[in-house]
């Protein structure tokens, strides 16, 4: 088992080093943490509850999202253009230290 750290900060703006698993995805990390994320459909990108914002050095170094997380990702909230559903990323020894932010949730 690999562990891998990435950071996360929370709505209020506190940051979190959070240990996570190769293969796991971003979202079960986060949730799995007790951090304040929805992630309504369990991982299925079928809706966008899991929306983070990734770092702008982190942008280009994530898989690009499919047609299915670009159609969810029109319905969210606050979408920006370093917006991505943290349920579609996989986290991979390439992705040691990502830094992502919780998008605001209704």
């Amino acid at each position: 088992m690999n562990i891998i750290p990435i950071h996360v900060t929370d709505e209020a703006g506190k940051r979190h080093t959070l240990d996570g698993i190769e293969g796991w995805r971003v979202m079960e990390i986060i949730r799995d943490y007790g951090l304040p994320i929805k992630a309504e459909c369990g991982g299925a990108c079928a809706c966008a509850t899991c929306h983070v914002y990734v770092a702008t050095e982190w942008v280009d170094k994530l898989i690009p999202p499919n047609s299915e997380e670009t159609m969810m990702l029109d319905d969210a909230m606050a979408v920006e253009d370093n917006s991505r559903l943290s349920c579609q990323i996989i986290l991979s020894p390439e992705l040691e230290g990502l830094e992502v932010t919780l998008a605001p949730n209704p």
